[in-house]
């Protein structure tokens, strides 16, 4: 997410100097790999590059190369094989093709132009500004030659259908499978076999910023909220206590409301799919903020503190509280086993648990898991 955002700042750089980049898009991959499709990397004309395809082993290679790969202005796909170097590759080959890592990332570059609109960019602005995800559909491969490589449609944030590829049939399909993808919250690809031969699609499904509510202004919250900016989510923080919900005491946060308990506040834009922690260190103050996230409708709800107190909140909440339709998504004691009882190592076990969450995983360790570590992206029909 932070990623996104560094992304576009660049572009704005680029809108007022008019210069060009070359934006690389991982949009294939086949086996082992650091980054899944969807990754991102601009290298402008001028200026150092921002975001990353890898984990730092093949951006050196497009840096150089880049540039002349794209010098007739189209679109192209690098291919990088991961697995085992050939004993007679030289050093810079070694790193770029002979990792170990017994995989192949394909990565598409384009020139994109200051100034000028490119759909990806477009969409990937639209989404950060109005927090509603979009679905990109781009052509990765084709052998029909009246559909070239790049070529897209997208479904923006507004519901917009974006439809610039020339078959007729291969739009109305992209139009139905777009919408699909939104539904399904995730990336997916699929072929299509056309009357001059088969084209494959990369559907992105590009999620807003990830949204993190924090009741609780507390000295122990400060890591937290500055660990959730640093992954790039929109950080909300919320107490009653006046003297504790300062913006002094968290300039990294989107939000710094001071709200009384006493009062009746309408916090469902607010809680809406967002993670919601509760951090107070106040009996009363967690009780009202856990009993108003549990009518609501946020994506998590993390308590903080032991079980016993957690399930004595509840009961004082009364025994509706079980059956609110935030409580299933309800977390107690929250956060993953990881040890350590510092402000920093609460905020780690509790970001981490928060992540889990929403990309449906346990949060166990790498080592115990026999599935791969990353999912595939799927094809979208079988």
């Amino acid at each position: 997410m932070k990623e996104t955002m560094q992304l576009l700042q660049v572009l704005d750089e680029l809108d007022s100097t008019q210069q060009e980049a070359v934006l690389a898009t991982v949009v294939k991959v086949e086996g082992s790999a650091y980054r899944r499709p969807g990754a991102r990397m601009l290298i402008p004309q001028i200026g150092g590059s921002v975001g990353t395809v890898s984990g730092g082993c093949l951006e050196g290679d497009l840096i150089k190369k880049a540039w002349w790969l794209t010098e007739a202005g189209e679109p192209v796909i690098r291919t990088y094989s991961t697995g085992v170097a050939n004993d007679e590759a030289d050093e810079e080959e070694e790193l770029a093709f002979g990792l170990g890592c017994n995989g192949t990332v394909h990565i598409l570059l384009e020139r994109v132009r200051g100034g000028q609109t490119s759909l990806p960019l477009f969409l990937l602005r639209q989404v950060q500004v109005s927090r509603v995800a979009a679905v990109l559909a781009t052509v990765i491969a084709s052998s029909d030659d009246s559909v070239r490589l790049a070529e897209r449609a997208a479904l923006d944030p507004a519901d917009t259908l974006h439809l610039a590829v020339p078959q007729a049939a291969l739009a109305r399909a992209l139009e139905t499978d777009m919408r699909s993808v939104r539904q399904r919250q995730r990336a997916a690809w699929q072929r299509y076999r056309l009357a001059g031969g088969e084209v494959e699609v990369l559907f992105e499904y590009l999620a807003p910023p990830r949204r993190l509510v924090v009741f609780g202004a507390g000295h122990d919250a400060q890591p937290l909220v500055s660990l959730a900016q640093q992954q790039g989510w929109q950080v909300a923080v919320v107490d009653s206590r006046s003297h504790f919900a300062r913006r002094i005491r968290f300039p990294e946060a989107s939000q710094v409301l001071n709200l009384g308990i006493d009062q009746v506040h309408d916090l469902a834009a607010l809680l809406e799919s967002a993670a919601v922690v509760i951090m107070s260190h106040s009996y009363s103050q967690d009780r009202y903020w856990l009993e108003q996230a549990l009518r609501l409708q946020p994506s998590y709800i993390g308590q903080l503190g032991p079980r016993s107190r957690t399930e004595r909140l509840l009961d004082e909440i009364g025994p509706i509280s079980r059956h609110f339709p935030a409580y299933e998504r309800l977390h107690y004691p929250m956060g993953l086993d990881i040890g350590g009882d510092a402000p920093e190592s609460v905020a780690l076990s509790v970001l981490a648990e928060i992540t889990a969450h929403f990309n449906e995983r346990v949060g166990g360790m790498l080592r115990a898991r026999e599935a791969a570590i990353h999912d595939s992206v799927p094809a979208l029909h079988g």
